[in-house]
């Protein structure tokens, strides 16, 4: 009976088991792609998918290049003295797919570039041709930084928000002037207003107060409904437990019309208060509910000891409640940096990492890879903050739930 027992324990929790291996998977594969991808060279990101980097270099253009030009240049691209592919000057001066397509574009003594099979007539599809097979002669030429499999160059774009013809550093060094015009080359580029860096400090400013200032009149406040007793407690912690449910929504014009006439729009302390505002119904309800959960005993004995509230509080709330305030805090910390909404509305002027990112989409799409790395750079501090103290998430989910 006991191999029976211990197989119908076993199928009772594969279904769960098999939920979070789903969940697991869901979650980390798309994280995986673009963590790879912010890594790419940018034709390699335009032309194929994260995946392939798990393929050997060298097929990666391979049945391309045998379609097009292994009939005239060789199977090693030496067949032409004149245009040897394996000579790394000539293939440096395609850094691109587009540079690669005009030159293909031309006629040769009369004839097209290529007749059996042509190019399409569309110049995308004959990028997305030609792409892979620049990967391939970036490859057997061995000459050129593209075609290495992974940089850091879409970081340095991302970071100083440069939206160049090539990249960054690659500009810098050759002195590209016209696209230069924003830039010094140097590391005060990194605080560039229209770069990750410069949205970077603007995220933690605006996230650092907006999640200590709930958290201090949170605990007060809770304090308060816990421990002292006035008349009309219970209906006003119910009114505040009820202001949940309001959309935030609902409240961006008159509040915006509000910070306008008290000249506070578009600045630092309206979003500060802002998200204190909207991060205090939660945040007391959550704090209460733990700290009117300690033993009623301590703060008895503190008070006939000669103890005021505010030395209880201070004294032995505050550090008693520290699994809910640590909870609390992580929760109002990733509501604040990662939102959206709010920091393009009151601080448009002063952008934030997750607003920035949308700021750096071409609208020709041209600089799509650029994204990869800033949008890496937006999550990569949520991410950290999660793994650090996420087992204070599950505190924060039972904070009062059972009476100690």
């Amino acid at each position: 009976m006991k191999p029976l027992t211990r197989l119908n324990r076993l199928l009772s929790r594969l279904p769960t088991h098999l939920a979070v291996v789903v969940m697991c998977i869901m979650w980390l594969i798309p994280t995986l792609g673009l963590f790879i991808t912010s890594f790419r060279p940018r034709e390699d990101v335009r032309t194929s998918g994260w995946w392939t980097v798990f393929l050997p270099r060298e097929q990666v253009g391979q049945v391309e290049y045998e379609t097009y030009c292994a009939s005239c240049h060789g199977a090693d691209g030496k067949a032409l003295p004149q245009a040897d592919l394996t000579n790394p000057d000539l293939i440096a001066r395609y850094p691109r797919s587009n540079r690669l397509l005009a030159m293909l574009r031309k006629e040769i003594n009369g004839r097209p570039h290529l007749v059996d099979p042509p190019l399409p007539e569309n110049p995308r599809q004959a990028q997305e041709f030609l792409s892979p097979v620049l990967t391939y002669l970036q490859t057997i030429s061995g000459g050129h930084v593209a075609g290495h499999r992974f940089t850091l160059r879409n970081y340095a774009d991302a970071l100083v928000g440069y939206k160049g013809t090539q990249d960054y550093l690659t500009d810098c060094q050759q002195g590209v002037s016209s696209t230069l015009a924003k830039f010094n080359c140097d590391a005060s580029d990194l605080l560039n207003p229209e770069g990750m860096g410069r949205a970077f400090l603007n995220t933690v400013i605006v996230t650092v107060p907006s999640t200590i200032l709930p958290i201090l009149f949170a605990a007060l406040a809770a304090y308060a409904f816990a421990w002292l007793d006035f008349k009309g407690r219970q209906w006003l912690f119910a009114i505040l437990v009820g202001l949940q449910i309001v959309p935030l929504q609902m409240t961006l014009v008159p509040i915006a019309r509000m910070y306008v006439r008290l000249g506070i729009a578009d600045t630092f302390l309206g979003i500060w208060l802002f998200h204190t505002g909207f991060g205090l119904p939660y945040a007391i309800y959550l704090m209460r509910n733990f700290i009117g959960s300690l033993p009623r005993e301590i703060f008895e004995s503190a008070y006939l000891d000669g103890a005021n509230h505010w030395t209880a509080f201070r004294r032995l709330a505050l550090p008693l409640a520290a699994p809910a305030i640590a909870s609390l805090g992580i929760f109002q910390f990733l509501w604040v940096w990662n939102d959206f909404l709010v920091a393009k509305i009151f601080l448009s002027t002063h952008p934030v990492l997750t607003v920035q990112v949308t700021n750096l989409i071409d609208p020709r799409g041209s600089n799509w890879h650029i994204l990869t790395g800033a949008a890496f750079l937006s999550f990569i501090v949520p991410m950290i903050v999660f793994f650090a103290f996420q087992r204070y998430f599950v505190r924060g989910l039972l904070a009062g739930s059972v009476k100690g």
